[in-house]
């Protein structure tokens, strides 16, 4: 199960984030390259952009539900901010 509390930083400000559990495996940015990139610095991918179309929410959706180790998470909250210290 993702952890808000624990997203990694790069993660723009919205519903979707990626946690430190990520293990780099390429699904998300597969399913979402719209929405997901990777930092070569860190290993890891996170959310370079919100989705915007119903097109990217599907395919946001479809990367969190394939994510191996459940990295991804939706607070379902769009004003929320995924690069924020934790709570």
């Amino acid at each position: 199960m993702p952890d808000r509390k624990d997203r990694v930083k790069e993660n723009v400000f919205g519903a979707y984030y990626v946690d430190s559990s990520c293990i780099d495996c390429d699904v998300c940015r597969d399913t979402a390259p719209e929405n997901f990139k990777r930092s070569d610095e860190n290993s890891y991918s996170f959310v370079f952009k919100q989705p915007e179309t119903e097109e990217e929410k599907s395919a946001c959706e479809e990367a969190l539900t394939c994510c191996p180790v459940e990295a991804i998470g939706n607070d379902g909250c769009e004003g929320s901010t995924a690069g924020e210290k934790p709570i």
